[in-house]
C-alpha cells in the first residue's frame, strides 16, 4: 500500500520506499520475449474466510512456499540492518509499541483463513521514512512506514485497516502468485539468479522476495482480496472494520490531485470506498462480538 507523493515531494517511478532501500535495491528481473522453458507446471490453492474469498490461484512449482518464505526472511533482514544503519528502524518507541500491539491482536486472526500461518516467525517494525506505506513480505514480515501514521494521523481501528490489508496478501501469498505469474509471462529468473551472483539455474531467493513485495505490483483482484480480508481481520481483532473507508478518505486527501503511481493496478479510490463499506458491513457482527 502506499499513496502518491504530495506535490513538493519527490514521486519514485517503482517503489514508494525510502531513498536508502531504493539505492540499495534495484530490480534485477528482465524480460524475454518468449516463455521461459523451465517446468511451468502449477499446484491450485485456495483459503476463505467466513464470506468466502474463493478465487482460485495457480502458483509455478519452481517457487515453493517454503523458498519464498526463507527469502523473505533474508530479505527483510538485510533490510532491517539497512534501516539501522540509517538510524530509522523503530525510532520512535512508543510508535512502534503501537504499532506493535495492534498487530499483535490481528496476527492470531489469521488462523480463520490458514491454520498454519500460526506458526509463521512474524515480525513488526516501523520504518521512519515519511514514505506513506505499509507492506508484509511472504511468511509474516511486516513494516510499517512513519509516513502513513504520521501524515494520514491514523487511528488505532485505521491502522489496523493498513495492517490489516498487508498480512491479507501474505495469508493468499499474493508474491508467490505475483512471481508464479512473471514465470508464466516470460521472467527470465535465471538472470536475476546471474545478476546476483548466484551459480547457473539459481535464484536469489531474497531478491525475488523483495522483487514481489516492492516491485511487481498487486493486480486489481488481489488489492480486492486484500481489501476484504483486511477488514474482517481488523473486525475480528476487535477494531471498527469502518475505519478502512475513512483510511482511504484520508488517503485521497494526502494524494492531493497526484495520482498514484500504482492507479493503473489499483480499484478506483470510489470504487474501493464503496466496497470496503459493504464488507465492512458484512462483518460488524464480527466486531461487535468483541467489544
Amino acid at each position: 500500500m502506499a499513496v502518491g507523493a504530495r506535490r513538493d515531494l519527490t514521486v519514485r517511478k517503482k517503489i514508494h520506499v525510502g531513498e536508502f532501500l531504493a539505492r540499495r535495491w534495484r530490480p534485477m528481473a528482465a524480460l524475454a520475449a518468449v516463455l521461459v522453458a523451465v517446468g511451468c507446471a502449477s499446484v491450485e490453492t485456495t483459503e476463505s474466510g467466513v464470506f468466502g474469498v474463493e478465487r482460485r490461484q495457480s502458483m509455478s512449482t519452481l517457487i515453493s512456499e517454503d523458498d519464498i518464505n526463507k527469502g523473505a526472511q533474508e530479505a527483510y533482514a538485510k533490510m532491517l540492518a539497512e534501516a539501522r544503519a540509517k538510524g530509522v528502524l523503530n525510532r520512535d518507541a512508543a510508535q512502534t509499541a503501537r504499532v506493535r500491539a495492534i498487530a499483535q491482536r490481528i496476527i492470531p486472526q489469521t488462523a480463520t483463513f490458514r491454520p498454519d500461518a500460526a506458526g509463521w516467525t512474524w515480525e513488526v517494525n516501523v520504518i521512519n521514512v515519511q514514505e506513506v506505506n505499509a507492506w508484509c513480505m511472504p511468511g509474516g514480515k511486516i513494516a510499517v512506514y512513519s509516513g502513513i501514521l504520521e501524515r494520514l494521523q491514523l487511528t488505532d481501528a485505521e491502522a489496523a485497516a493498513v495492517i490489516g490489508h498487508e498480512i491479507a496478501h501474505a495469508l493468499r501469498e499474493h508474491g508467490r502468485e505475483r512471481a508464479s505469474r512473471a514465470v508464466t509471462q516470460g521472467v527470465v529468473l535465471g538472470v536475476l539468479g546471474a545478476a546476483a551472483g548466484v551459480p547457473q539455474g539459481g535464484v536469489d531467493l531474497a531478491q525475488l522476495a523483495l522483487e514481489v513485495t516492492l516491485n511487481l505490483p498487486n493486480s486489481r483482484e488481489q488489492e480486492v482480496e486484500a481489501d476484504r480480508i483486511g477488514v474482517e481481520l481488523a473486525a475480528r481483532a476487535g477494531y471498527d472494520p469502518r475505519a478502512a473507508v475513512t483510511l482511504w478518505q484520508k488517503m485521497d486527501r494526502v494524494a492531493q490531485g497526484s495520482p498514484p503511481a500504482w492507479l493503473s493496478t489499483h480499484p478506483s479510490s470510489e470504487a474501493r470506498q464503496r466496497d470496503l463499506a459493504v464488507y465492512a458491513e458484512k462483518v460488524m457482527p464480527l466486531y461487535q462480538a468483541r467489544r
